[in-house]
């Protein structure tokens, strides 16, 4: 659930900020994240650090995924259907990737929100947004990215890409979050930034 008036706090948050419009999009869970970059584990952990936490996190995992693979099976059994239990990769690159910045942000925020305008990509932490805005603290700027620093940022699909080769493929909240992202999209990947196809565009 995300309360009324947590997406405006954020908008103005980084209007006041940039002096440009914004696009202001709920971020989906960090948890089901994937990694495939040297150095971390699939699900995004430091390989090395919290060993005796992560082996018990792994019999846990295996003990879930035998349980999953067992009811999958029953449930496909004569439908010829295949099921693949692999964790689906949203973070690449290579050892110390450019993209493990922000993608730790994103991990450690309660309330994650991407912002972007034409020449900046942010990712901002309201907390819980089922908490009533009037009470809720104030919105907490955990990341930011300036042209000609800011990573490539590809809306349609959902992709940002670094220099250095890596990349993130961010989730969204909900399908409220992918029609409201749809809405702003126009031919050859440009922008309304405003909301108005008239209001001006630029790829992204």
């Amino acid at each position: 659930m995300v309360r009324p008036g947590s997406r405006e706090r954020v908008e103005e948050l980084l209007r006041t900020r940039w002096r440009e419009p914004v696009l202001v999009l709920r971020l989906g869970e960090a948890t089901g994240l994937g990694f495939d970059v040297p150095g971390r584990r699939p699900d995004g952990t430091v390989e090395g650090s919290r060993r005796v936490r992560q082996f018990f996190r792994n019999v846990l995992r295996g003990l879930g995924v035998a349980a999953g693979a067992v009811l999958s099976l029953a449930s496909n059994a004569g439908s010829g259907a295949r099921t693949s239990f692999k964790r689906q990769v949203h973070v690449t690159g290579p050892t110390g990737a450019m993209a493990l910045e922000p993608v730790d942000a994103f991990r450690s925020a309660r309330g994650p929100w991407l912002a972007c305008s034409p020449s900046g990509l942010a990712i901002v932490d309201t907390g819980p947004t089922t908490a009533d805005p009037a009470h809720a603290p104030e919105p907490r700027l955990v990341w930011e990215a300036r042209a000609p620093q800011a990573p490539e940022l590809r809306l349609r699909t959902r992709t940002m890409t670094w220099p250095d080769g890596s990349g993130f493929t961010f989730p969204l909240h909900d399908r409220v979050e992918e029609q409201r992202l749809r809405s702003r999209l126009g031919p050859r990947d440009t922008v309304f930034w405003n909301g108005d196809p008239e209001a001006g565009s630029r790829p992204g």
